[in-house]
């Protein structure tokens, strides 16, 4: 996330050192590194996702998809994004043919439909179940609806073909949206 005040201090730091007659202390670099490592860290969903090994497969379907793009500065976004293992559970044929440019349409409805308009926190989509009586529906950026609900204290994701997703990992932040990383490829109807 940009940040001015970090990077100003970064700069003032760094500025002092040369004209400092010693090093800084372990502590303050400590301190410097970890400001500087911080305005390293990718800042939209689109770069956070592609920054996130563990959902190389999704990144490349985005790419594919053309989606990418469009997303990068606009938003905010919630989105809800399978692992790498959600992909491999897929029929390997399946998958292929969707990494195929004859499905460039199919995968921007795949990915829209892993999108909400808004950026939606845990705690917001658990209140919108509380709220629905044990379920909320969460209009896609594709126009269908995910279906959600809870199991404990976990969200699941169900998408219209009845495959059900749950949410693994909660309220990754991004410059323009939240996302949530979920075990299971969610399809549009």
């Amino acid at each position: 996330m940009f940040n001015p005040p970090k990077i100003i201090l970064a700069a003032t730091l760094l500025t002092l050192v040369p004209a400092c007659s010693s090093e800084l202390s372990k502590e303050e670099q400590e301190i410097l590194d970890a400001r500087l490592e911080e305005e390293k860290k990718p800042t939209n969903l689109t770069a956070v996702v592609q920054a996130n090994p563990e959902l190389s497969t999704a990144a490349t379907m985005v790419g594919l998809s053309g989606i990418a793009a469009e997303l990068k500065d606009d938003g905010p976004f919630t989105a809800f994004t399978a692992t790498n293992d959600a992909f491999n559970k897929m029929d390997p044929e399946r998958l292929s043919e969707l990494m195929s440019p004859d499905s460039k349409a199919e995968l921007v409805k795949i990915a829209k439909f892993g999108l909400a308009n808004g950026s939606m926190s845990s705690a917001d989509i658990a209140k919108a179940i509380a709220d629905g009586g044990g379920t909320a529906n969460i209009t896609t950026l594709e126009g269908g609806a995910i279906k959600a609900s809870m199991d404990g204290d976990k969200i699941v994701l169900e998408d219209g073909a009845g495959n059900k997703a749950m949410v693994i990992t909660a309220d990754v932040p991004s410059s323009n949206g939240t996302l949530h990383i979920i075990d299971t490829v969610l399809m549009p109807g």
